[in-house]
Formats: C-alpha cells, structure tokens, sequence
C-alpha cells in the first residue's frame, strides 16, 4: 500500500497516511491474480503469468497515478472529504457515506434530502428552492457548500444508521450506513441473495461473489465445493470437472494466433457508466479485445459530466477519469430511449458480441428490451455480465449508489481511519476499483465455459459482494469469536512496530513492520533504543506509543529512501511511502513498461496505466486512447453491422444516435 500511491492519499490532511485495517492490498491482487490465470489460459498456449502486487494497488487509484503527468498532482488526504465535499456524517448511533456532489444520477436524492431537512424544521436557505441539476461543488463558493453542509448535518444527526438505511432503501435514496459485522450479518439483502452459508465447520461464511445462471437454469452462488484443508490433513482431493450433458464432444473453440494478445478476437458490447463496469472490460482491451462501449450525448457517462467546469476547456472530452478507465475501446453513440437506437443495440449484442457487460440499474436493461432473458431467447450462446451495487435480486437491488456507499456497505470505511476520528474509505473508492476484478474473472470464467462447452451464460455481481468477499477473516471473527474488529490507524494486532514514519522533506514518510522479537532488537540497536521491557510484542504493544515517539524522532532525521536502504539490508520491513508523482520515476515500474504513452485528441500526451500482470507469450497494451464521443460511429455502423451510409444518415436525423 505504501509502494502504491494509495496509502499516501488516504488519510487526514494533518496526520500520517493511513491503510485500511484489514489487509486491502491482497483482496485486490486475489481476483487479479486469478483473472490473469484465466487470461493464460485464454491464449491458448502455455504462459508464465507474473503479477504484481504493487502494480496492481497502482492501479486501484483509478486516474489518480495516470493523470500526473497532465496535472502535476501528486495526490492529497483530504479525511471524510471527497473533492471540496464532505463524504462522511456522523448519526445518532454512527456514521453514514453521502456524498455532496452534483451530477444527474445524484439530483433525486439531493432533491429528496432538501425536502426532509425542510420537513424537520432545519433553516436551510442554501438548499431551499435550489435548481440541484445546475449543482456543481467545483463552482460554488466556499460559504454556499459550508451553508448545505451544516443542514445535511443537522439532519443526519438526528437519526440512527438503521433509520437512514430504510430510508435509503425506501426511496432509493444515495447514502448508505458505515457498516460494522453487526449490521452486515444483519443485511436483508444479503440473506436473500444466500450470500453467507456453511463451509465445513464454520458457519456465516461469505461464499460466493457471483451469481450464475443460464438461459434455462436457476440462478444460484457459485461456491466452493470443499473448505481449505486443515493442517496435515493429507492432499486436497482431486477436482472432477463437470460438464454439462449436451455439451458437443468436440466444444468449439477460436483458432489461435500465437503472436496475438491473449483475448485477441474477443468482442465485447458495453453499456453503463462510472467505474465497475468499465475498468473491468478495459482488462480485455489491454489484452487484444474489442470493446465497444454504448454512449450518448443525451445522457453522457457521469465521469464525462463530473468533470465539467471552468478549468475544463474541452466539455465532456476533457474527463481524465473517463480517458484512464476507457482507454483502448470503441465508442459508440446510441440513445435508448429511442426505438432504432435499441434496435442497433440488440443487433450488435445478437449478431457480432460474443459477450455483453452492464453495470446499470437493474430496471435499466430490461426496460430497454436488453437483459439476457429477452436476448438469450435470440441467442443461446450468449455470455452477458451485469455488475451493480447490491446485484440483480434481492430487496434492496434498486438501492443506488457508488463507490463510497458500497465501501461503507461493505465494511472498508468502517476499517479505514483512526479510533478518535470520522472514518474514511480508502483512497479509489474501494467497491469502484476492487469489485471490477471480479467482474473481469467472472465474465473471463464465462467466456471460456462457452468455449468449452458452446453454451452462454449469465453472471450477476454485486460490488459489495464482492468487497464482503475479499473481508472474510474480519467476518468470520465476529460470527465465530464475537470480535467485531475496529479501524486501527496503521497499528496491527501481530506486529509493532507498524505505522508511518516522518521523514526529511516535505511530506514524506516512511513505513515500518517488524514481525517478531529478533528485528525489534535489530531496529531498537540501530535507532540507538534500550529494547530492554519490550522483548515481546505485548510488551511492545503496551509501549506502542513511546516506541512510535523513538521510532520518529529518528526517521525525521533521515530520507525515506536512506531508511529503506538501512532497513531492507537488516531484513526488516522499511518502505518509503510513495506519492503519484514518485511512481512515474520508479525504476521497477519503468523496468515493467507499466506506462503507455499515447496523445488523446483533446487532452494530449498522456500515460496510460497497465494493469498488474504480464504473459509471456503473449503481448498486451493499448494502441488508441479513450474514444471520443461516438467516435466509432461509422465504424460500427458500417462495418460491424453493415449499414450503408443513406441508412446511417436518417438514423442521425431521426435521433437515434445521440
């Protein structure tokens, strides 16, 4: 996390940068690390796959390290604020996830929280009367957003974290509670999805981050089949695949260029907005996909619209966020809304996807005639994924809500902070960076049972499924051992010391672990300390301060590079905490071409991250930037789908390709 860029944009302004509690960098190299075996496997030719770890949390800042190089930031903690805005409240009994930011998707709630402020009474003449789809925190001064926050305040303190779920779940309104174990286990949703079950001995496990279904089966979790072996329990027993009854006996399956990119070949069709969706089909334009992403001019992506605003010159071409999470596609524009636009949908997800993605509402595509039950019955084999906040079942399925509401669902903004202060999600909004990696591997693992058996298939992802997923140990100690674990700062219940240090500069830090008794003596005689009444961890922990105090009067004094170097040759732990800025100049990502250098038409030079891993047989990177808006039109239209150019023109004039 320190390697990354992520831990040092996380936390507060004035304090140290933070990690979540719980082990965050493992539940986003977990799914990678299996997406990248299937992608192996997808090339049809043996592979070293090599994954890193570091690269991999690069990438979990979203555009925060990509864009550096066009705006020179170099990432900020900014607490419970997202922006200029606060993200974080606190209730009667906790604290609740609302972000104050405009935006069309953001106007009811805006608008329904006006109305309750004003029904309990609360002065708010900066709310009162105001035309939220012209809200734009960017423009506003400093007192207008002072002035609604301190209504919003006034209003969420006056009630329970329970209180504001059923009002949020009632009128789909986009806040969400802060949750701990307790509310989590408690989740409606969660139980009629079966989310949590029984593994071998333990009860209340999170099993599964996916549902599946196919166009005649029943929709169910796909879950492991045995738990992890005990210890010297002898081998795992051996796994038996299972094929389905009708499956051919000889499964087709695409020819292979053995100098192609692994996915070379692919084609996928795109529909939603935001994050989970779109970085999750960005792994396969990496790797030689073709991914054409649905658009439009009347309803633009909330990242283009997001970015809007006087330092923005080039309107909706000018979103650094949409160009990192898009790079490599096709765009296409089409209006749903009207009927030839949902035509030209339907016939490029029926006659040239192999796989369809979505991560809109879940009434969004069956009103638009384009869920998988109305295309499978024109197409069998088709694979289709959609991906929202709380899946595509259950009581709460049409909850909204982004990022921040599903960290605080799932738990990581409750990890994330110091006991005596607000907590906070971790820097990317978690669910938006880490849930599309299961989204990836699930329509990975999708694509290939297709391959193997010529039968489609439908997955259905929840974000805070698959954030509750990667949580399981901190899950599992509540519903087992009752322990309902607390965000630590950077302390750590099997190591001390374990934090970020001051270290000469501006800004700059460095972090420590030390794992047992023998590197404590090593650091405590470098540092010139007595380890004399602290030989042992509890002993230490009951120090914990003192030590800190030691530890820091003694990074200050030195670099943060000096400290690792010294560190490192002890073999204790020592990492300097790098900013946006420093990952550009590391050699290890230079070394691993981790940047693409690539000029988009409006926004220039630009570098473009990969994502964590590399095969060696294979090739992968991006060729173009993110498309413009409807870029690709003719293209796609023409020929993708064979549309002459008279055709095409009434089609523009009659409004379907807005």
């Amino acid at each position: 996390m320190a390697a990354s860029g992520n831990m040092y944009a996380t936390g507060e302004p004035d304090g140290p940068p933070v990690r979540c509690t719980e082990p965050s960098a493992y539940a986003h190299v977990g799914p990678e690390a299996a997406f990248a075996a299937l992608t192996g496997l997808a090339s049809g030719r043996p592979q070293h796959v090599d994954v890193s770890m570091t690269e991999v949390v690069y990438v979990a800042n979203m555009a925060g390290i990509s864009s550096y190089t066009r705006t020179g930031h170099r990432g900020a903690r900014r607490g419970a604020n997202i922006g200029r805005t606060r993200e974080i409240w606190q209730t009667a009994d906790g604290w609740v996830s609302f972000g104050l930011r405009g935006g069309p998707a953001r106007v009811p709630t805006l608008e329904a929280i006006t109305r309750l402020v004003e029904e309990d009474g609360i002065d708010a003449p900066a709310m009162s009367g105001r035309d939220w789809a012209a809200f734009r925190p960017g423009e506003a001064s400093d007192e207008d957003l002072r002035a609604i926050e301190g209504a919003v305040e006034a209003f969420f303190a006056r009630r329970t974290m329970r209180e504001l779920h059923e009002l949020a779940v009632a009128d789909n309104l986009m806040w969400a509670p802060i949750n701990s174990p307790a509310e989590i286990y408690g989740s409606a949703q969660l139980a009629a999805r079966e989310f949590f079950g029984e593994l071998g001995d333990l009860e209340g496990f999170p099993l599964s981050f996916v549902t599946v279904r196919s166009r005649d089966g029943e929709a169910a979790p796909a879950r492991p089949r045995t738990p992890a072996p005990s210890p010297g329990a002898g081998p795992v027993p051996a796994w038996e695949p299972v094929r389905p009854d009708d499956a051919p006996d000889e499964a087709p399956r695409e020819t292979m260029d053995h100098d192609a990119p692994a996915w070379s070949g692919t084609r996928l069709l795109e529909f939603g907005s935001g994050a989970a969706g779109p970085i999750a089909t960005r792994y396969f334009a990496e790797h030689g996909a073709t991914v054409v992403r649905v658009e439009s001019t009347t309803r633009p992506d909330f990242l283009r619209v997001y970015a809007l605003g006087p330092d923005n010159p080039h309107g909706l071409e000018g979103s650094e966020l949409f160009d990192a999470l898009n790079v490599g596609k096709r765009s296409i524009t089409l209006n749903l809304k009207n009927s030839d636009a949902r035509d030209l949908a339907r016939r490029l997800a029926l006659e040239w996807a192999d796989a369809v993605s979505e991560n809109f509402a879940p009434r969004a595509m069956p009103g638009f005639g384009l869920d998988y039950d109305t295309l499978a019955e024109a197409r069998s084999d088709l694979v289709m994924v959609s991906a929202c906040l709380n899946g595509n079942t259950g009581p709460h399925k049409n909850y909204p809500g982004f990022g921040s509401q599903g960290s605080a669902l799932a738990g990581f903004t409750h990890l994330t902070g110091t006991p005596d202060r607000p907590p906070y999600g971790p820097h990317g909004t978690i669910t938006d960076s880490l849930a599309p990696r299961f989204v990836a591997t699930a329509l990975a693992a999708g694509l290939l049972y297709r391959r193997r058996t010529g039968r489609g298939v439908y997955l259905d992802i929840s974000q805070v499924e698959a954030a509750l997923y990667t949580l399981a140990p901190w899950l599992l100690d509540y519903v087992t051992n009752g322990v309902s674990g607390q965000r630590m700062g950077n302390r750590s219940t099997r190591a001390h010391p374990h934090g970020a240090y001051p270290c000469r500069g501006d800004d700059r830090w460095v972090t420590i672990a030390v794992w047992n008794d023998e590197e404590w003596e090593q650091l405590a005689d470098t540092i010139g300390l007595d380890p004399a009444g602290t030989s042992t961890l509890e002993a230490r922990r009951r120090s914990a301060d003192a030590i800190d105090e030691a530890l820091a009067a003694w990074t200050r004094q030195r670099s943060a590079a000096e400290i690792a170097d010294t560190l490192q040759a002890l073999g204790i732990e020592a990492v300097p905490v790098a900013d946006f800025g420093d990952v550009h100049s590391d050699p290890q990502s230079a070394a691993r071409n981790h940047f693409v250098e690539l000029t988009h038409p409006y926004l220039g030079p630009g570098s473009y991250e990969r994502n964590g891993f590399r095969l060696s047989h294979a090739p992968s990177g991006y060729a173009r930037p993110s498309p413009t808006l409807g870029q690709d039109n003719d293209l796609v239209l023409g020929d993708l789908l064979g549309i002459d150019p008279g055709e095409r023109a009434r089609l523009t004039a009659d409004g379907a390709l807005e």
